[in-house]
């Protein structure tokens, strides 16, 4: 019995290898790439923060979620996003900006608690300065990877059909 590929398949001949010019075989890193973009993307969106996680719509999550997303994987809240150069991020600037974007955001956590509630975080004296760090990062990964960085942010379940294993 041979096995052959589906004729609607829309995988036809060689696979790339990289995706954006990043290689795709070296660690998950464009898995990682697409859970803090998603989350700086929220983070950095104060449209989406008053439409979406103030009044609650599903398929989001919530900031703290955001949060985590952003540091998870990658532990960016242990060490510099330097240590990724190459792999989640192609330039030190990419990485200097997301570093910015991290503490920013954690500082306010740390402050407010991780379960506070979404009015915690943007009534927060300090918010505004990190809604504008996390946009500086959006916007030039987004562009990097060339995606229009005003695009609304995907929902959770979108996030994770995208970053399923290839």
């Amino acid at each position: 019995m041979t096995v052959q590929g589906s004729e609607n398949s829309s995988r036809r001949g060689r696979r790339s290898t990289t995706m954006g010019g990043m290689p795709l075989n070296d660690m998950p890193w464009w898995r990682w790439r697409s859970q803090v973009r998603s989350a700086l993307h929220m983070l950095s969106a104060p449209a989406f923060q008053r439409d979406v996680w103030l009044a609650g719509v599903d398929g989001y999550g919530d900031v703290t979620d955001a949060v985590y997303r952003l540091v998870e994987d990658t532990w960016l809240d242990h060490w510099s996003a330097e240590k990724y150069v190459g792999t989640v991020f192609r330039d030190s600037q990419e990485a200097a900006l997301v570093d910015t974007a991290v503490l920013r955001v954690l500082r306010i956590m740390h402050q407010v608690g991780p379960d506070a509630p979404v009015t915690a975080y943007l009534d927060h004296a300090d918010w505004p300065e990190a809604v504008r760090a996390a946009r500086d990062a959006h916007v030039r990964l987004a562009t990097s990877d060339g995606e229009d960085p005003e695009a609304a942010p995907r929902t959770l379940e979108v996030l994770r059909i995208l970053t399923r294993s290839a």
